[in-house]
């Protein structure tokens, strides 16, 4: 089985509610979802399933999961066939998904603060923020990588945790399993399949 991030914890606060409208600046976005985020995940009238279809509506709404699964796929992407990436984003797809669902948790005492924002081009900014868990740990810094290509509508490209990005740790894993598999990309298919259906 392919062994899960821990930095998908992180991605549990980029929820937003589909009919919310927020801001385009990025550090504003990643503020007012995550507001509303964690007031979301604390509302005890919702269940378990109720909240993991939340997160599932969201991130597709809100994380370039196209751009982070042809990424993770690393030259590979440039040498399969065309069928067969569509396979492997749509397996990826639902492996990111059920990622995110299987560690939810209900972190809404946690505090978030956003710590500034860095505009690295004219299509990218990071957004530096931290997490204080309510139960006395070490607070999480994470720092946000918005595209914001297109002004009016910033996605999620990648999660700094405490130095380490998400899509490159994601990256290396797949490599792993590809390189040790003769790079065949239905390999790595069906062990994205085989996790989703565990």
């Amino acid at each position: 089985m392919i062994r899960l991030s821990i930095y998908f914890f992180s991605i549990l606060f980029i929820l937003q509610s589909p009919l919310s409208s927020y801001s385009s600046d990025p550090e504003s976005f990643i503020n007012e979802l995550v507001g509303e985020s964690i007031s979301k995940l604390s509302d005890k009238s919702l269940s378990t399933e109720e909240k993991a279809k939340f997160i599932e509506d969201v991130a597709i709404n809100n994380v370039d999961i196209k751009a982070l699964s042809l990424y993770t796929l690393g030259e590979l992407r440039k040498s399969s066939e065309k069928d067969d990436i569509k396979k492997y984003q749509n397996a990826f797809e639902k492996y990111f998904l059920k990622s995110l669902t299987s560690r939810l948790s209900d972190y809404s005492s946690s505090k978030f603060e956003i710590i500034g924002a860095e505009q690295k081009s004219s299509n990218y900014t990071i957004v530096k923020s931290k997490i204080i868990p309510d139960d006395g740990k070490p607070e999480i810094k994470i720092d946000w990588r918005i595209y914001t290509k297109n002004k009016d509508k910033p996605l999620i490209r990648d999660l700094i945790v405490e130095g380490l990005s998400l899509a490159r740790t994601q990256k290396e894993e797949f490599s792993s399993i590809l390189s040790s598999n003769n790079n065949d990309i239905n390999i790595l298919i069906k062990k994205l399949e085989g996790f989703v259906k565990n």
